[in-house]
């Protein structure tokens, strides 16, 4: 909150005055009835002091947080605020507090839903819900609340539209609603706000244009000082002139996120703007030099990713401090001064300089970032940035030698310097630095030995017992020299990456005393020896293929994946295919192969006749269902993927931090694995097939010109105890990791498109990431992969000849990508290769499951089965989503539970694969909505049409379908025995219901484990309204206030 907000809060405590008066005994009852819904208060300030007090018409002076005002011998506060509180409360009972002016409940964890009748407490004056767990709608009845100052309501649950009728709080001075799912028109509502000082809708869904009439803001724009509507979806053209200069008393402005467009004007007409904060838009243009120059008295401007063009203008601003025009086409020079900014971020634009003016840039300077341009020639020997504590230059054109200088900054804690032509060897003053802890000079041309030894005792700083160093990246370069005994006093290492130098020698033994290391990769140098017997029980990733190691590997709970290729002179004591026994020595070596290639063509050949008989029996009991979908964010939909299946980087649950290996778009053509490997689920038993492709060798093919075109290894599975024994079960594809090597950068011959500036990696990075395949789709094949800084990401490889041409495919992603929500994956960029075959999206990965894996997960269980609570909150959140999309004008397309990912231990819902068929061919979409059909999720109406296209009304049918499944925990595909015969999900509810047996519907695990209520039945009215006729379904929008008015 800002200071603005709390002062006007602070006056209104003011107000009321704390006596030791009388309350009558209605009132006490109402305070030990509201004290009911407490369930835990960790300070015990409320249990041990609200208890029945012996004179009930006293003022229960000895209740904690409760003011009473002698004159009116009445309650007139109560501050709860920060106290720690759980617990489910009932506003309905403090109606009786007829002279309550302050509720302050901020700062808890408290539940519950705003009642109708909290408009009846027309003294109110101050409410404050803010940082808790209430949710619902806010009801109409609020705006009859005249009385109300100051209404905060951030950082909960609450959902619905925002009611109207604001306009009749005019005394109203601060409205804060910030983190929340609320929606509504801002053209409506903003009008509405008469005399508001302080007003924070960001972080909602709120909608509609920015585009105002100037005498329909003319009362809020004399008023208001803090405007913050960021992350919502707005649009419409930033305000012109004769809008902006209205708002003279504006103080904060901040649009983030909006989708807000058009040019700025000139803001020299707001004398008291502080903080303008316009970055994730759409604006363009060039930057309105008063800004930089003083003209308005900015602290902090925030101009990041959005189309500015042209060079920097002069900043001589005396009172700017933060300055971000990162992402955008800024081009030209670097400004000659930073006036008296402290953090200044330029990068991923176009600008072209060399360093030399960073030595007249101010000397106060504490963030400097500018990554990810033109900018070449040497680094100046600055001495001036004695308060710097991040430096990136990465991802530029720099050459010559480090400046020594670096290493002596006092506070300077990052560096990254990657991505150059620098050479030279590396200065000793960046390992005796005491407050470096992140250093990335990898992907230059450094020389020379990496300078840990202490014998330059004149260079050698005091340094502290332990180094501050904690990333070490030196990878990609020309370092020589042995790995340095000395490395064992760096302590509090975590990452140490000196992959693909031409470093030599053996490993020094003092790598076991790095406790905190977490990645290791010595990968593509010249080590040899033995490997040291002690490593790092911390280690989660180790690297060290294509070196020269030799003798006998040490017991740990590392993959021996983790050594090949290269190292022939290992010995194993378990073999690296797997096998228990003593070590394979080289004199037994080609044995041992003969007999591995003879083992594995029987079973290949038993594995294949399995395979077909299961395939067919499956194809004949649901010959159009064979068919697996999985998420656009690298999670299985079916089967408990162990971490052991995976690949090379997945031990022990771990996540895959940075590493060298390669992500490239050649070579997802050679991917050193063993094969893809699938898994058919049959009753109890299990049937593993193994493709023999390049076991021998550890080298299988994947090339992306035929890979897609290989029939999909899937299928469905069956809710548990489904009736009819044949019921198909959900064939899950379990694929090895693939590790992808590149040659060279310049086999990426593609373009990598950015679609949203939080991220910036290069193709090159691209093709360095290790990449985990994590399954097929109809729209093809599915990679999880990650970045050097260990961001991962979603990598979804399109099949062949299903995505339109560059250009239309160009201008659809984009729209997908402007789709920002909470409860949507982000589409971040996309790469266009010159072959067809090479068509990638990379998204977010989201660490979770898929809503098919909560539900028609088999034992044994990693989860436990959702409540009836949580299913409706899942309903609730996918209902929301879907009305964000189609309130855009997007139908969803793809919907179905493995396209919605659990997020979390609070199980947040995250919709995948939205508007894919906006990228599609025709003959694309129609394979995407056969597919719905196969699985049990497409509208009728759509199976009856010529050309069929996703639509509204068939996401409202595919939604009412996953209602179902959520009650009844049956899949859509289930065939169901009963009295009339064998019929599916769909029909089999709506017989039930017809029947009156809508009970039998209901899984076991929630009717038997919960009481029946009238909330399960209104449940299965709204799934049952969303399968009716096309003419007859209700809208999203109707199925989500449907739900939401559901009591629970």
């Amino acid at each position: 909150m800002t200071l603005v907000a709390f002062a006007f809060y602070a006056a209104c405590l003011l107000v009321l005055v704390h006596h030791r008066g009388s309350a009558s005994d209605v009132e006490v009852r109402s305070l030990l009835e509201f004290r009911k819904g407490i369930k835990s208060d960790p300070t015990n300030q409320i249990f041990s002091t609200w208890v029945p007090p012996r004179n009930a018409s006293a003022c229960p002076a000895d209740f904690r947080g409760i003011v009473c005002d002698s004159s009116l011998s009445a309650v007139v506060a109560i501050a709860l605020d920060g106290l720690g509180l759980v617990g489910d409360l009932k506003f309905s009972t403090l109606l009786q507090l007829k002279s309550l002016q302050n509720l302050t409940l901020a700062g808890n964890s408290m539940t519950g839903r705003l009642v109708p009748t909290l408009g009846e407490m027309s003294s109110l004056q101050v409410i404050d819900l803010s940082d808790n767990k209430f949710y619902g709608p806010i009801p109409a009845k609020f705006h009859n609340l005249w009385n109300l100052r100051y209404v905060n309501f951030s950082n909960n649950d609450f959902t619905g539209g925002f009611p109207s009728g604001i306009r009749n709080l005019q005394q109203l001075k601060v409205l804060d609603l910030h983190s929340n799912k609320l929606h509504g028109d801002v053209q409506q509502l903003i009008p509405e706000l008469r005399n508001v000082e302080y007003l924070d809708l960001s972080l909602n869904e709120f909608s509609g244009s920015i585009e105002f009439y100037a005498e329909n803001l003319s009362s809020l724009a004399n008023t208001v000082k803090y405007v913050n509507l960021r992350g919502n979806r707005l649009e419409g053209q930033f305000w012109g002139s004769d809008v902006l200069k209205m708002f003279r008393n504006l103080n904060v402005l901040d649009l983030g996120g909006t989708g807000v467009g058009g040019q700025l004007p000139d803001f020299g007409q707001l004398p008291n703007l502080q903080v303008l904060r316009l970055g994730s838009n759409q604006l363009f243009g060039s930057i309105p030099a008063g800004l930089l120059q003083g003209s308005v008295p900015l602290v902090d401007l925030d101009l990041s990713v959005n189309g500015f063009s042209g060079p920097i203008p002069e900043i001589n601003s005396t009172t700017l401090v933060s300055l971000n025009m990162s992402s955008n086409s800024i081009s030209g020079l670097l400004p000659s001064s930073l006036g008296n900014c402290l953090v200044v971020d330029l990068s991923r634009n176009h600008l072209q300089d060399d360093l030399s003016v960073l030595v007249k840039w101010n000397r106060n300077l504490e963030i400097i970032d500018l990554g990810s341009n033109d900018l070449k020639g040497m680094i100046p020997n600055m001495t001036q940035f004695q308060r710097l504590t991040f430096l990136s230059i990465r991802n530029n054109s720099l050459e010559g030698a480090l400046p020594p200088t670096l290493g002596s900054y006092p506070k300077l804690s990052t560096v990254d310097l990657s991505g150059n032509r620098l050479d030279g060897a590396i200065p000793f003053s960046f390992f005796t630095s005491v407050a470096i802890t992140n250093l990335n000079l990898s992907r230059n041309k450094l020389t020379g030995a990496i300078p840990l030894e202490r014998a330059h005792t004149s260079e050698l700083l005091v340094l502290p017992t332990v180094p501050p160093m904690e990333t070490l990246d030196l990878s990609n370069n020309v370092l020589t020299g042995e790995l340095p005994s000395d490395i064992g006093n760096w302590g509090r290492l975590k990452v140490l990456n000196v992959s693909r130098n031409n470093l030599s020698g053996p490993l020094p033994n003092e790598l076991g005393k790095l406790t905190a290391l977490e990645v290791l990769d010595l990968s593509h140098n010249k080590f040899n020896g033995h490997i040291p017997d002690r490593l790092p029980s911390n280690l989660k990733v180790l690297d060290v293929a294509y070196n020269d190691l030799s003798g006998k590997v040490p017991e740990n709970n590392i993959p021996q994946f983790s050594y090949r290729p290269g190292n022939d002179g290992l010995q194993f004591r378990l073999s690296p295919y797997g096998n228990h026994g003593s070590g394979i020595n080289a004199g037994e070596k080609g044995h041992y192969q003969s007999s591995v290639k003879i083992a594995i063509i029987v079973a290949s050949v038993v594995a294949a006749v399995i395979i077909v008989f299961v395939l067919f029996a499956y194809h004949r009991a649901r010959p159009q269902d064979f068919h697996v979908s999985r998420g656009f964010c690298g999670q299985t939909a079916g089967n408990d993927i162990k971490a052991g299946r995976f690949g090379r980087y997945f031990h022990s649950g771990a996540e895959p931090p940075p590493t060298s290996l390669s992500f490239s778009n050649d070579h997802l053509l050679t991917p050193n694995s063993r094969s893809l490997s699938g898994q058919i689920e049959s009753g109890t038993e299990t049937v593993q097939h193994i493709s023999t492709e390049g076991v021998e060798s550890g080298v299988s093919s994947l090339n992306p010109s035929h890979q897609d075109n290989h029939p999909t290894t899937s299928g469905r599975r069956s809710s548990p105890g489904s009736p009819i024994a044949s019921s198909p079960h959900f064939i899950d594809t379990i694929e090895t990791p693939v590790r992808l090597d590149v040659y060279s950068p310049d086999r990426l011959a593609g373009e990598l498109f950015f679609l949203d500036a939080s991220l910036a990696f290069t193709a090159e990075e691209l093709s360095r990431a290790p990449a985990e395949v994590l399954g097929r789709s109809s729209h093809g094949t599915l990679y999880k992969a990650t970045l050097d800084n260990g961001h991962m990401l979603t990598v979804k490889w399109m099949r062949v000849g299903l995505v339109k041409n560059k250009k239309d495919f160009s201008k659809e992603i984009k729209k997908l990508a402007s789709f920002r929500h909470p409860n949507i994956v982000l589409i971040r960029a996309y790469y266009w290769g010159p072959r067809e075959q090479e068509r990638l999206i990379l998204a977010d990965y989201v660490l979770g499951d898929s809503l098919a894996l909560h539900l028609y997960e088999t034992t044994p269980r990693r989860y436990s089965l959702l409540s009836f609570n949580q299913r409706l909150k899942v309903a609730v959140d996918v209902a929301r989503c879907l009305v964000f999309l189609h309130e855009r004008g997007l139908p969803h397309g793809n919907l179905k539970p493995t396209n919605v990912i659990l997020e979390g231990d609070e199980y947040r819902v995250q919709l995948t694969d939205y508007g894919l068929h906006r990228l599609m061919t025709p003959s694309g979409i129609a394979e995407q909505i056969l597919n719905l059909g196969a699985l049990g999720y497409r509208a009728p109406e759509l199976a009856t049409a010529a050309k069929p296209l996703p639509s509204f009304k068939a996401d409202v049918y595919a939604f009412g379908v996953i209602l179902m499944e959520l009650l009844t925990r049956r899949s859509a595909g289930d065939i169901i025995s009963g009295q009339s015969g064998a019929v599916d999900l769909t029909d089999w509810v709506r017989l039930c219901d017809q029947e009156g047996r809508g009970m039998d519907c209901i899984d076991r695990d929630i009717a038997g484990g919960e009481e029946h209520t009238k909330a399960m039945d209104d449940v299965l009215a709204v799934s049952l309204r969303c399968i009716l006729p096309a003419n007859e379904r209700p809208n999203m929008r109707q199925v989500l206030d449907d739900l939401c008015a559901i009591s629970v």
